[in-house]
């Protein structure tokens, strides 16, 4: 048996530490390029295909305790996304509205409904996350109607008296909108309709009680269109050159428009 001493065997050679040290940089450097793009892939990817909203815009308009409508968003394509909106839409409290002859004394009843569906396109150029977030563009179709039952106090030369009104108006309104939905903390949503012309087809019909004159009811209807035109955007434009006729009703199309904010949630 050899009595030479062991000697033991370096396995990196000379500069082992050094070479050792290279190798451990490199291989730190692989991982983080791999966590980097696994993240920047992660960004770009929104496994919540569902939305659920809030229409904040026109409760806003309206009042909180009149307009109460939600929506639900479903995506369809990596780019592509249909929703439907339906809730309760009734016009707010009107203030004193009075001519000649008619002024308001109370609000019977006062209700409504609106419903909408739209298509949106998510522009794929000009977006860096896939639907429901980015800008989108797309069609839709809008619905609403109210109901208000209000009495009217008649005020003539021998005394005073009441009239009560049945008032039916609905509008239907086909258009195109551009908007941007913004995805927070990967939950949170606000969609922002900023572009929304559209075709629209206004009706209103209304009934009265009692037994007027030509020109005492065109008072009660010019009455009813200051009502409408308080508190609903856009009206005072569309009984600009068109009035109420002598059967109480009103149809026409007009140019129309839509601005909406949602507040949603992303699952």
């Amino acid at each position: 048996m050899s009595n030479a001493p062991i000697r033991h065997i370096r396995v990196f050679g000379r500069g082992s530490g050094r070479n050792l040290y290279w190798f451990l940089l490199s291989l730190m450097c692989v991982n983080i390029c791999i966590g980097q793009q696994q993240t920047d892939s992660t960004k770009k990817m929104y496994p919540y295909k569902n939305v659920i909203r809030y229409n904040l815009s026109g409760a806003l308009i309206f009042g909180f305790d009149k307009y109460i409508v939600l929506g639900y968003e479903r995506v369809i394509a990596p780019h592509q996304s249909i929703s439907v909106n339906f809730g309760r839409g009734s016009l707010p409290k009107m203030i004193t509205v009075s001519t000649d002859s008619f002024e308001v004394s109370s609000d019977k009843k006062n209700s409504g409904f609106n419903g909408s569906v739209d298509y949106r396109f998510y522009l794929a150029k000009e977006n860096k996350y896939l639907a429901p977030h980015g800008v989108y563009i797309g069609p839709y179709y809008f619905y609403s109607k109210y109901i208000r039952d209000n009495q009217w106090k008649y005020q003539n030369s021998s005394a005073n008296s009441f009239v009560n009104t049945h008032t039916e108006f609905s509008i239907h309104m086909v258009g195109a909108e551009a908007g941007y939905q913004f995805v927070l903390w990967k939950r949170l949503t606000v969609d922002m309709v900023m572009v929304g012309p559209a075709v629209g087809f206004y009706n209103v019909k209304t009934t009265f009680d009692g037994n007027l004159d030509a020109a005492t009811q065109k008072q009660l209807f010019d009455g009813l269109e200051q009502l409408l035109s308080q508190k609903f955007p856009g009206m005072n434009y569309f009984f600009a050159d068109k009035e109420i006729n002598g059967n109480g009703t009103l149809r026409t199309a007009a140019l129309g428009y839509r601005y909406l904010v949602h507040i949603g949630f992303n699952f």
